[in-house]
This record gives structure tokens, C-alpha cells and sequence, in this order.
């Protein structure tokens, strides 16, 4: 079987790539998401023969058989990651050895092959070295990676595939929720559950996010930018929202974040914010968290702030939370000054503009 030292990564340029008048417009504006690079990494899993056939290629659609086993048993996992320009002009990327140790979870809970870190370090590494000329000139902008992986042999049968399709593709990026958002505001999914115990709420697989949908759904006709999730069991416990943690920070200093007990993503970003919180004397509680301590707490003001995190948006305020319990307002309904302290020293760590302690920023050219 191919391992981490013997896979070799062939290259194949982009015979036709966006003229540079082309891509320098569209990295003025990107939005979020829309956008892909020229270029993307692919590498095929069999059983006997190990991972193989590592290529970046031109980005291109995947041809696939309707009986590809990923249409039928959603067999898919997948990581959200930032490459971002430093302020020496430098190229970095924040922590991926955690995005490669997650995916790598993952695919043990799906029953999927584990990617080796390595390859999935060099596969990501390769993509962002070859489309180098598309992070976006835009404030705040960063290349957003997509590595993914999904069953791809052609079977009809409920067990685990024998073949899979291993794919990193790249988006030049900007903010993610609409510009002049000081705070969002989410919906209390009362109805529909995320994940529950025993089930695949640690994982970062499609399936999460497609149960999410109708909920997401539901906030935005609320006129809400989230959806925040309650646990399956009691529907008390505020959880995670549809793709970020929370945390409360309370009147007396404490950051209460709900427990990672395995229907919660272990965000990288959650940790980070731990980790920095800690760091400036403050005390983080892993606890649960009950939706009507939360409207009572804010009530009272008790506590002074909320904020959602993970990779796409960073750190992003909670202003307003919606339900049809009724809606309350968290501290001026704006940013606080801790969660915009703690904001300000993650995003200067993953831009090079503060020191980096942990070893976090991995400088790749």
C-alpha cells in the first residue's frame, strides 16, 4: 500500500487558468463561497492498494456512476480550513495538523479509510502553492480550503465502501455574513434536532449539515442569520448553531462553552479561543448550558456577552436571540469588548501580526 512517504503528487497545470485581468476583479469582491481557484487535488482509495493516484489537476466537474455509493449511503466527510497572507507577504496556514487529526476522526466514525496527515498536509500544501496568485485583495480575505473525501465505488448495499475519492478544491474568500454585521442573530431550533448521543455530531460529515438545513431554513424566514440547536434528549441544553460554537461570557469573568460530549464538532477555532482565553487569566467552564438560563441570564445581565465561532467566520457576535418563546437581547445587542479582544488576538496570530507562542501558523512560501 502507498503511505505518506512514497506518494508522490503528480501535476498537471491548468491548460486554460482565469487571465490575471479576469481573476485580479474578482478578488477585489469575492463573497463567500461562490468562487473556485483553477486548480484542485485529488487521490484514490482501494482496498489492497492503499491510497494512489495523487494528482493536482486543472478544476474540473467529477464524472460519477449513479450507483456511486456516496449518492445512496452518504459516505462523505469533509474539513473547512483558511490559507491567509501574512503581513510579511508570506503564505500561512492555522493549525491544519488539527484539521488533519478531525478528519482523520471522521472517517473512523463513518467508516471511512484514514487519509495519513502527512499526505493530507501535502495535499493541501500543493494546492495552495499552485493557485498562490488567488487570495483576494479584499480586507480580511483569505483562500478557503475544502478538503473532502466520499465513497465512490459503484455498489448498491448498506455496508462500508471499498473505494473512495479523496478531493481538496480552494475559494478565494471574504466575510462571511453580509458586510456591517456588528452581531448576528439566531433562531431557537425548537422542532429539529442536530445530533444526538451515539450519533455523528462530532463528525464533520455532510449528513449533519443536510439535517440542519430545515432548521437554517426556518431561522432565515425568521429573519434570523443562524440557527442555534438544543440537545436531542431534553431540548434544553443549548448545543452548537448550524456550523459554529458558542460561548457566554458571564458577569463575573467567566466563559462558560457548552461540553464537547460527542454531539458537538470539536471546532479548531473553539480550542484556539480557549486556549487564548486561559491565557489571559480568564476562567473557561466546559458546562451545560440551558436555553432558559441563557434568556435569564441576559435578562438579568448576568451575562455580557455571546459569541458563535469556527473557521469561516472567525469570531462573531450574537446580538439577538429569537424564538417563539419570544426574543431577547444580549448585553447592547452589538459586539462586547471581550469577544473583540479575543477576536483581534486570533486574527492577528493567523495574520503574522502578533507572536505566535503555540507554534500554531505553519509558513509555507
Amino acid at each position: 500500500m502507498a503511505n505518506s512517504d512514497s506518494l508522490e503528487f503528480l501535476v498537471e497545470k491548468h491548460s486554460k487558468p482565469v487571465p490575471p485581468a479576469e481573476r485580479t476583479e474578482i478578488l477585489m469582491n469575492p463573497g463567500f463561497g461562490n468562487l473556485f481557484t483553477d486548480h484542485m487535488v485529488s487521490i484514490r482509495y482501494s482496498e489492497g492498494q492503499g491510497w494512489h493516484d495523487a494528482k493536482v489537476q486543472a478544476r474540473a466537474p467529477i464524472p460519477m456512476d449513479p450507483a456511486s455509493s456516496v449518492l445512496h449511503y452518504a459516505q462523505e466527510i469533509f474539513e473547512g480550513m483558511k490559507a491567509y497572507r501574512l503581513a510579511d507577504g508570506t503564505t500561512a496556514l492555522f493549525r491544519p495538523e488539527q484539521n488533519a487529526l478531525r478528519f482523520q476522526k471522521s472517517a473512523r466514525r463513518m467508516a471511512m479509510p484514514e487519509l495519513p496527515q502527512e499526505i493530507f498536509l501535502k495535499s493541501v500544501e500543493a494546492l495552495v502553492d499552485i493557485d498562490r496568485d488567488w487570495f483576494p485583495s479584499a480586507e480580511g480575505g483569505s483562500l478557503y480550503l475544502r478538503p473532502f473525501m466520499f465513497a465512490s465505488e459503484v455498489f448498491l448495499g448498506v455496508r462500508p465502501a471499498k473505494e473512495y475519492l479523496y478531493m481538496v478544491i480552494a475559494s478565494p474568500v471574504g466575510a462571511y455574513f453580509k458586510e456591517g454585521a456588528s452581531a448576528i442573530s439566531i433562531w431557537v431550533s425548537e422542532e429539529y434536532s442536530r445530533a444526538a448521543p451515539g450519533g455523528t455530531g462530532a463528525a464533520k460529515c455532510g449528513g449533519n449539515y443536510a439535517a440542519s438545513l430545515v432548521a437554517q431554513a426556518e431561522a432565515i424566514a425568521q429573519d434570523c442569520d443562524q440557527v442555534v440547536f438544543l440537545d436531542a434528549a431534553e431540548h434544553r441544553w443549548v448545543e452548537e448553531l448550524g456550523g459554529m460554537n458558542l460561548f457566554f461570557v458571564m458577569d463575573d469573568g467567566r466563559l462558560i462553552t457548552p461540553p464537547l460530549t460527542g454531539t458537538i464538532l470539536p471546532g479548531i477555532t473553539r480550542e484556539s479561543i480557549i486556549t487564548l482565553a486561559r491565557e489571559e487569566g480568564l476562567e473557561v467552564s466546559e458546562e451545560p448550558y440551558a436555553i432558559d438560563q441563557w434568556r435569564s441570564d441576559a435578562a438579568s445581565g448576568k451575562l455580557k456577552e455571546t459569541f458563535a465561532c469556527g473557521t469561516a467566520a472567525v469570531v462573531t457576535a450574537v446580538g439577538t436571540v429569537r424564538s417563539a418563546q419570544g426574543d431577547f437581547t444580549i448585553g447592547s445587542g452589538g459586539p462586547g469588548q471581550l469577544t473583540e479582544k479575543l477576536r483581534m488576538r486570533l486574527v492577528d496570530i493567523q495574520r503574522g501580526l502578533a507572536e505566535d507562542k503555540y507554534g500554531w501558523v505553519k509558513r509555507l512560501f
